[in-house]
């Protein structure tokens, strides 16, 4: 049986093809990691988890974010692709956190 043949266009010789370029969020989408407030861990504790959590957030930034998360029920901690959120989330749990995961 004969195989059929496939053409693939090739840029014309002594040029290159333009690479394609799509956005990070089309690629990864980006998810939201979600603390929530409860009458257990104290402020410090909170801060202190969110710091060792997450890498990218400043001690300034975590404590808005416990402050977020106590006076409104819950505080968007960071957007980030799914792996990731799904990380934070899990380190925010070994501190005895509340946690879940959103998409965008």
């Amino acid at each position: 049986m004969p195989v059929p043949s496939t053409s693939t266009t090739a840029p014309p010789p002594g040029t290159t093809a333009a690479p394609t370029t799509r956005p990070i969020t089309e690629t990864l989408p980006p998810y939201r990691v979600i603390l929530h407030n409860d009458d257990v861990n104290d402020m410090r504790h909170v801060i202190h988890a969110l710091l060792e959590s997450v890498p990218e957030l400043t001690p300034e930034r975590a404590a808005e974010i416990m402050l977020e998360a106590h006076n409104n029920g819950q505080a968007e901690v960071i957007r980030c692709p799914l792996e990731r959120a799904e990380l934070y989330r899990d380190r925010l749990k070994t501190f005895g956190l509340t946690a879940t995961i959103e998409a965008v």
